[in-house]
């Protein structure tokens, strides 16, 4: 890593920290040189990637200075209850977001579930896979067993040990990603027809695997700070017969809220009262921006009822395609769904990354992509303000990195990403993320990478396409008004 950008990393730590508060000015490039030893161009380039990001900005003859506070855009608005279960549609929408390639023509994907993974803290793994490629050992060949390798299963009941889950590796399955966990939970506690209750809006992946197995959603209202209303749930769980309840309640996605303690207690209590299973989706979990990390609903179970889900695909990296269950009273079910889906999951990516944990890697990578997604979130809110026509609501997420926008009712966000196409920008219409194809007013935007100039500018560019179809919309309005009238 190079001299400034440590700099400039201690420097934002210490901001993030309030050690230097909005208005503040901050050390001068003279003071910073003399107590770090680098030279002033060193100093010189970190406060100008403090500057890019948000963190730092420059006054004539006076020096640099924290930013002013701004003033928060609004929340996302509660969502509403649903009437009655429905069956799942948008899946045209899902495949066209999913089948772009990384980077293919050049295309900037704000649209996908991707962590940034260009951090050096990568590159203990990518030796370790290269290490064991090269050694050419027919066990990274053969199949595995179908709980997966032990050593893998025994890092991952350590790190679980952090969301107060006391979880032995018999407990554990490996899965091929966190979306074969989710899918083979939904098949081992629900049947063709059965009723899930899901948070709204809802990762799409879970309402597309309830479509392929033929069963419907029933979505609940969801608060974007607080999570899914316990109050709509237990009038659910009274009306229908609700099989299982899906959510991710710590770093949602798509709007990145963590649900209190108390409130999972609470609906882990109402699960145990209407005995239906709940299938946890904790893949953001080891991101939230707080320490320590939140508890997951799986750590307050005594009866095996919380099938727990998650991988390292937002963590690390996707292309591992490793992820793990902790399935609870349900272990013999899942390993059946697992045996009738992928069987084992490839042995060389298990291998390199129970090298990489156990090295005590995976901590320090944490740390420093908790830090950049927090920056990234401030910068990536601040010019959604910027840029976004007034009235537009932004989420707050504590964890993750992904953000969720609301715009003016009969916005249509799938509008908006055929008007991206000509910029080589794609956004993920809100719509997927909803059983019945609701919030299409909405999107969600990853803010992974760190943030540029020309990240700045593809943001500017959605504002401004967004602004142009608002104004359209309003036209029309106003329109259809003088038609009708007399």
């Amino acid at each position: 890593m190079t001299l400034y950008i440590n700099l400039a990393e201690l420097l934002s730590d210490r901001i993030e920290q309030g050690l230097y508060r909005p208005g503040d000015r901050l050390p001068s490039v003279r003071a910073l040189s003399i107590e770090h030893g680098v030279s002033l161009s060193t100093v010189q380039q970190a406060y100008r990637h403090l500057e890019d990001q948000g963190l730092a900005t420059p006054r004539p003859k006076s020096g640099y200075f924290v930013p002013a506070a701004r003033k928060m855009p609004a929340l996302p608005k509660v969502s509403r209850m649903a009437q009655r279960p429905v069956d799942v549609s948008q899946w045209d929408q899902v495949l066209e977001l999913i089948s772009q390639q990384p980077g293919h023509e050049g295309m900037l994907q704000l649209s996908r579930g991707r962590p940034d993974i260009d951090s050096p803290t990568l590159k203990p793994l990518l030796r370790s896979l290269s290490r064991l490629s090269r050694r050419q050992d027919a066990n990274s060949l053969t199949y595995g067993c179908i709980y997966g390798h032990l050593g893998m299963r025994e890092q991952i009941s350590r790190l679980m040990l952090d969301s107060g889950c006391n979880l032995s590796p018999q407990d554990i399955i490996v899965t091929t990603g966190c979306h074969e966990a989710l899918s083979a939970a939904i098949r081992a506690v629900c049947q063709p027809g059965d009723i899930v209750a899901v948070d709204s809006p809802s990762f799409h992946g879970v309402m597309q695997a309830l479509k392929g197995f033929g069963m419907k959603a029933l979505e609940l209202p969801t608060d974007p700070i607080s999570g899914i209303s316990l109050e709509a749930l237990e009038l659910a769980l009274e009306q229908w017969p609700i099989k299982a309840i899906q959510l991710t309640p710590t770093c949602n996605n798509p709007q990145g809220y963590i649900m209190p303690d108390a409130n999972k207690r609470a609906l882990l209590a109402l699960a145990q009262r209407y005995d239906v299973a709940i299938i946890e989706d904790d893949v953001y979990g080891d991101l939230a921006y707080s320490y320590p990390r939140p508890r997951t609903i799986k750590s307050y179970d005594e009866d095996g009822r919380v099938l727990l889900c998650s991988s390292f695909s937002k963590t690390l990296a996707p292309g591992l395609r490793i992820g793990w269950i902790a399935p609870g009273r349900y272990l013999e079910q899942v390993l059946h769904m697992k045996y009738m889906g992928t069987g084992s999951t490839a042995q060389l990516p298990q291998l390199a990354l129970t090298e990489y944990l156990a090295a005590g890697h995976y901590e320090p990578h944490l740390r420093r992509m908790r830090a950049q997604y927090q920056r990234s979130r401030d910068v990536m809110i601040d010019w959604v303000s910027r840029y976004f026509p007034a009235g537009t609501r932004v989420s707050r997420p504590q964890g993750s990195f992904m953000l969720w926008i609301e715009l003016e009712a009969g916005f249509d966000s799938q509008r908006l990403n055929r008007e991206l196409l000509p910029h080589a920008i794609q956004v993920a219409p809100g719509s997927i993320f909803s059983a019945a194809g609701k919030y299409r007013n909405c999107l969600r935007i990853n803010y992974a990478g760190k943030p540029t100039p020309q990240l700045e500018q593809a943001i500017r560019q959605v504002g401004e396409c967004v602004a142009a179809l608002l104004t359209e919309q309003q036209l029309v309005h106003s329109g259809e008004e003088t038609s009708l009238t007399p």
